[in-house]
């Protein structure tokens, strides 16, 4: 086990060198000066050589990544072009926006997941098995901006049964600041109201992020079912006269949730990159929305953080999967030999 979390370790380190690698290069190797494109065209001759020395960019590219990839290491990716502020001090402000709203969609994915999934192989070949294939198909078709679209027209402004913009409604104040969450900081000092509140507030966009997911893991966890029913153990112990539910809970479930749990990983993981636009549709003051305003005003040093982040994310998420993974299947940690 040991081996296989540090192989596992390794690789992922060197993914996340190569992400470095790629977006620095990409942002110092875009057309014109840097500190023009940063600064402005307005801006004087002085305050671009200053970003020049600030920036390290009269030295060799290879130099300016070792020098930028130091000051990584210490927490500090420069200062923003547009706020201004340390980069850092910025991801402190927006990170746990999003952090609440993709573990609140990570949540749905699991429940939503394992309940159709779990429906769908109890019920093979019937109008429900059918069903939960249609949705399937259309959560394929549909990405999640288009369904935070239809999302916040449906209940936010044709039926207004569920707030829609920001994180909490403009007559509440936010909770003290303890973890970022408004719904657990609301909850810990006891304001109940806001915390339900904050939840609703949260409801719409984590839905968007985690119907697609919902409806095509419960297709792989329904396909893994039925395959491991016609298995020899699952005949032999449905001829002890066991209960189907027991059946599917103690003998049937662990071996065919790898293959869905993988994909919620993978799932789990990319929903900071999908977040980008239900972020803006919903007015959610996330990190996502942060590097879309950071892509559209060129603001370099944020732009690189917000890839980190994401990458650093996708690192220890897949890291937690493949322990699980692993854990339920000993043959993944042996490199998949039986």
């Amino acid at each position: 086990m040991v081996k296989y979390i540090t192989k596992r370790l390794l690789m992922g380190i060197l993914v996340l060198l190569g992400t470095s690698i790629l977006i620095f290069t990409i942002a110092r190797v875009v057309p014109g000066d840097v500190a023009t494109i940063a600064l402005g065209s307005r801006a004087t001759e002085a305050a671009k050589e200053a970003l020049r020395q600030e920036m390290n960019l009269h030295d060799p590219l290879p130099l300016q990544y070792i020098k930028w990839l130091g000051n990584v290491l210490q927490g500090d990716f420069g200062n923003s072009f547009i706020t201004k502020r340390a980069v850092v001090m910025d991801i402190e402000q927006f990170l746990p926006a999003t952090l609440e709203l993709v573990i609140i969609a990570g949540v749905f994915i699991v429940i939503g997941t394992f309940g159709l999934g779990l429906l769908a192989g109890k019920h093979k070949n019937t109008w429900i098995d059918g069903l939960i294939r249609i949705l399937s198909y259309i959560g394929v078709a549909l990405p999640a901006f288009v369904v935070g679209i239809l999302l916040l027209l449906l209940f936010g402004y044709k039926l207004e049964a569920i707030p829609v913009l920001g994180r909490l409604s403009s007559s509440l104040t936010p909770p003290t600041n303890i973890t970022g969450f408004y719904v657990l900081d609301a909850l810990l000092t006891g304001q109940f109201a806001v915390a339900w509140d904050a939840f609703l507030h949260l409801l719409l966009p984590a839905l968007a992020l985690a119907i697609g997911p919902i409806v095509q893991d419960a297709r792989v966890l329904r396909s893994s079912l039925v395959d491991n029913s016609t298995k020899e153990y699952m005949a032999v112990s449905t001829g002890y006269g066991l209960p189907p539910n027991l059946l599917i809970r103690k003998y049937l479930l662990k071996p065919s949730a790898t293959s869905a749990i993988t994909m919620m990983g993978m799932d789990f993981a990319s929903l900071l990159g999908n977040a980008f636009l239900v972020e803006k549709i919903f007015n959610w003051p996330g990190i996502s929305r942060y590097g879309i305003n950071a892509m559209l005003n060129k603001d370099l040093n944020a732009i690189c953080a917000v890839v980190m982040i994401i990458g650093i994310t996708f690192f220890f998420v897949n890291m937690i999967v493949d322990l699980i993974v692993a854990a339920l299947d000993p043959r993944m940690r042996k490199g998949g030999k039986k």
